[in-house]
């Protein structure tokens, strides 16, 4: 894939995209995913190098990044891992929290996105958008039906947040039931109930996914290491080519 600009609105900034499995490249990712990480979950994610969220996935995985082209910084990035390359790794990522049995004979390539973080000074719609133009992109140039991934919630107020959110997305969002998965860890159910009036604050990226056409497979996992609830979620990629063609791809559905 050649990187692609965007055109800068409100600001003088341009971005490009690139697909990479370059060392160095892939270094960066980690180290602003640590930051971003460590930060938004209050741990230290198991970290084995210090300011370095790195797993034996980024290994096999493409990293798609957005980078600032007038400062150098990478500043949003995610990972593909191919359904060809998990024999490599053990399997999906997201099969270390979720009973995946329901999506294992889905007709058709499967995909999973992962590790999908933003730095904080650069969350807008200009850079959210032209990182999931370059995902939109990977999936129709590989051939991918099926793009998995773990959305990730933060613990941090003790599970209330991440409660609420689970459920409104399950009462909205909820997949069909032959892509059902179910939680390894569940996550810890709380003493009291929260106030179902209040509007749900649900996180700009997972909130992305939902736009996207995706859906949620089941109840959230407790992932300890990262503090958070995750939930399974599943897009079906023919929706996303009928949804956003001309949006993220240029092309008239």
């Amino acid at each position: 894939m050649t990187a692609q600009s965007v055109r800068p609105r409100r600001s003088a900034r341009r971005l490009t995209t690139d697909i990479s499995r370059s060392p160095a490249l892939i270094e960066s990712a980690q180290r602003l995913r640590y930051r971003v990480f460590s930060e938004e979950y209050d741990s230290d994610l198991g970290a084995e190098i210090p300011g370095l969220d790195a797993d034996t996935f980024d290994t096999v995985c493409d990293h798609l990044i957005v980078t600032d082209t007038d400062t150098g910084e990478l500043v949003a990035t995610t990972r593909i891992l191919h359904q060809a390359d998990i024999d490599r790794v053990g399997g999906f990522y997201s099969a270390g929290e979720f009973d995946l049995t329901a999506l294992r004979n889905l007709p058709g390539a499967v995909a999973e996105l992962g590790r999908t973080c933003v730095h904080p000074d650069y969350r807008n719609g200009a850079t959210i958008s032209l990182l999931w133009s370059a995902v939109a992109e990977y999936l129709v140039a590989h051939k991918i039906d099926y793009l998995i991934g773990c959305a990730s919630i933060s613990m941090s107020d003790g599970g209330l947040k991440a409660w609420r959110i689970a459920r409104h997305l399950q009462r909205e969002y909820l997949a069909e039931d032959r892509f059902r998965v179910y939680p390894l860890r569940d996550l810890p159910h709380l003493t009291h109930t929260a106030n179902e009036e209040r509007p749900v604050d649900v996180p700009p990226l997972l909130k992305a996914y939902m736009r996207l056409g995706a859906r949620v497979c089941g109840e959230p996992c407790w992932d300890p290491d990262f503090r958070c609830a995750d939930l399974l979620v599943l897009l079906e990629v023919n929706n996303l080519a009928a949804r956003y063609s001309r949006h993220f791809l240029g092309k008239t559905a």
